[in-house]
């Protein structure tokens, strides 16, 4: 992986092999990130994206191998409890040209990812809602 920054905004090319969470949280602690949107496109070879169900509580995990492309990949970097919280969503394509995604847990670059990370002025922390399940903004 690699990045510059430029102002408030990171251009980062994250390379094959490489975890993508793992390498936004390398990023977001060296740059002492508290708040930013992240949107990024590339190549995975193995990925798991999950949706919540909300009268359960609970996440679904879907597990994927094999050649696809990032079709989108947008979300959030800020903090929970004042520590590093990273919230982001993907979708994949298919040599078919299907698509799957939702809540990103895992994602391993086949190629690379290239992402821009937008540095936000500011701090919003998270709380985990017992009523929703979920960890959300704290104003």
């Amino acid at each position: 992986m690699d990045y510059r920054r430029f102002g408030n905004t990171i251009i980062a090319r994250m390379d094959k092999g490489e975890e993508i969470l793992e390498q936004v949280k390398e990023i977001a602690l060296r740059e002492k990130i508290s708040l930013a949107s992240v949107q990024a496109l590339g190549a995975v070879d193995q990925f798991t994206v999950g949706v919540f169900k909300t009268e359960e509580k609970e996440y679904l995990a879907n597990e994927f191998q094999g050649s696809f492309e990032i079709v989108s990949l947008t979300g959030t970097i800020n903090t929970m409890h004042d520590e590093f919280y990273c919230h982001l969503h993907m979708s994949a394509g298919n040599e078919k040209g299907e698509v799957f995604g939702g809540h990103l847990n895992r994602a391993v670059i086949s190629a690379t990812c290239e992402m821009v990370i937008h540095v936000i002025d500011g701090k919003v922390d998270r709380y985990h809602d017992e009523e929703i399940g979920l960890n959300l903004f704290r104003f």
